[in-house]
């Protein structure tokens, strides 16, 4: 990852946009921010937490930030996030974290969605809000994210989250809520490729593609099998990739910008004697080479294990109870953020549990992992 000269954290959370009214604040902006961050790294589930753990810690916050009224309490912390426009305090971040950790050069780009389960509310009416991420396999990071409005879907924040991602030479996978014609434009357009799941979203494309494969001669198709042994069960996976070109004749192709390649995943799983079978099918701009399609398809659900897990167990995310907007989609920034620096940080070969237990344990750890610098 190629690393530019970094600017500390406080001098770039001072470029955040204050919303609210100038003159009649007690607290600064700055110092909330950076004081939520270090709380959430540390442990902090809540408003409540992160006062508390300002509380105990002020006189070592004190070394880095002003905190010319002391720590605000939790409902001013609550207000200030309900306020702050969160694709600003995720810019802000991630050009920050960009100078800090460097620019990820990431081959597969994993995008799929999570609800922030505690963030709906029966008696606003409200539905929970669901995140779309963009995740960097290779290197565990979280790349960007976007909120699915409430009159909204995955296809509208997928389309507003492409853009903002360097795609030049990645390969972008998605599942079959993204396989869609505008989408695929979107990835070609940003120099990459694309592996898009196919489910009956798209019944016509599915439809062929089954017939394509229940009529095809494996001696015409690359095939790719891998197996894994552990834990007591044994998965078989089989891709079977052919040329785009068969989908020619049924009309289907040419409404698909690049389309290289469709392929077949097999998997058999045993465990315990019992077998569970199943069957995928891909589009994708890549070759029609089984070995790497199989690679891009498996790396995908890198982003279930290394960030949506990370998030409810490590974070206990779907325990959240913030149901404002803002405030919401916010603090689930700041857990992406800390996951992302401690991955980041290579001075530990640790978990990323045991990191945050670091980080709560050790200040001159939790300060090197930001980056902190002292004010005096």
């Amino acid at each position: 990852m190629e690393k530019k000269e970094a600017i500390a954290l406080v001098e770039r959370m001072v470029k955040l946009t204050d919303p609210r009214v100038i003159g009649r604040c007690d607290h600064d902006l700055v110092d909330i921010v950076v004081l939520s961050l270090c709380a959430v790294m540390c442990g902090a589930e809540g408003w409540d937490d992160i006062e508390e753990w300002g509380k105990e810690k002020e006189e070592w916050l004190r070394q880095y930030l002003k905190l010319r009224n002391g720590i605000a309490g939790h409902d001013t912390i609550r207000r200030v996030f309900e306020v702050i426009s969160p694709q600003e305090l995720e810019t802000q971040f991630a050009e920050w974290a960009q100078e800090m950790c460097g620019t990820p050069v990431a081959r597969i780009i994993a995008i799929d969605g999570k609800s922030l389960r505690g963030s709906g509310s029966v008696t606003r009416g409200t539905r929970a809000i669901h995140m779309v991420s963009a995740y960097a396999a290779e290197y565990g990071l979280t790349l960007g994210q976007r909120a699915c409005e409430e009159k909204s879907n995955e296809i509208t924040a997928i389309k507003e989250l492409l853009p903002s991602l360097q795609l030049k030479g990645a390969v972008v996978t998605i599942d079959a809520m993204g396989c869609q014609t505008a989408i695929a434009q979107q990835v070609i357009d940003g120099k990459g490729d694309y592996v898009l799941a196919v489910k009956d979203n798209q019944p016509t494309l599915a439809e062929e593609i089954r017939h394509l494969f229940d009529g095809m001669n494996q001696a015409q198709c690359s095939v790719h099998e891998t197996a894994d042994k552990g834990h007591g069960r044994l998965e078989i996976r089989r891709c079977t990739a052919v040329s785009a070109e068969k989908l020619d004749a049924m009309g289907v192709r040419t409404r698909w910008t690049k389309l290289n390649s469709v392929a077949r995943i097999e998997s058999e799983r045993e465990c315990k004697g019992k077998l569970e079978t199943d069957v995928r099918y891909v589009i994708s701009s890549l070759p029609p080479d089984a070995s790497s399609i199989l690679h891009a398809v498996r790396t995908h659900w890198g982003i279930e294990n290394g960030l949506h897990w990370c998030l409810d167990v490590t974070f206990r995310e779907d325990a959240s109870q913030i149901s404002l907007r803002n405030a919401a989609k916010n603090f689930s920034f700041l857990r992406r953020s800390a996951i992302n620096l401690f991955r980041a940080d290579s001075s530990r070969k640790c978990s990323l549990p045991k990191k945050r237990k670091a980080a709560a344990w050790n200040h001159e750890y939790l300060a090197q992992v930001l980056g902190l610098k002292k004010r005096w």
